[in-house]
């Protein structure tokens, strides 16, 4: 049992960083899906203005936990354009969760509560592999 805690803690293995990419979007999920609860029911903004500036807390939270617990292994030594990548591959994701989120309510008519579910499902997948690619990966040695 050690043995799994170990690697599911340390490993640069892409199933163990999953796993833990799915715990720091958990957390970050949580910050976006309650200030998407917050702006929209209790201060009355609109529900896609709500989602878009949701979706910025729960992206920088999602760097800085990814940088603590998910990925060891940098790119790019300039922390900054780190942050920029990260965020343009965010934007891209929220340009997802927009359409996504669009479409579930307007066009098949779900809550924006559970589209926006829909919507988290299916932008942590892409969130998680390309950041991974573009910014985390470490070249094999040859």
């Amino acid at each position: 049992m050690q043995k799994f805690i170990d690697k599911l803690l340390k490993s640069q293995d892409t199933f163990y960083q999953l796993i833990r990419y799915g715990f720091v979007g958990g957390l970050a999920f949580i910050a976006d899906y309650g200030s998407l609860y917050a702006l929209t029911e209790w201060f009355g903004v609109p529900y896609l203005v709500s989602a878009a500036v949701a979706f910025i807390i729960g992206l920088t939270v999602n760097y800085i936990l990814s940088n603590l617990i998910v990925f060891s292994t940098h790119r790019l030594n300039n922390r900054w354009v780190e942050f920029i990548v990260f965020a343009i591959i965010g934007v891209i994701g929220l340009g997802l969760n927009e359409l996504i989120m669009y479409c579930a309510v307007e066009l098949i008519g779900l809550h924006y509560m559970v589209a926006k579910l829909i919507s988290t499902a299916l932008v942590f997948f892409w969130n998680f592999f390309a950041r991974k690619m573009t910014l985390f990966y470490k070249q094999p040695n040859t």
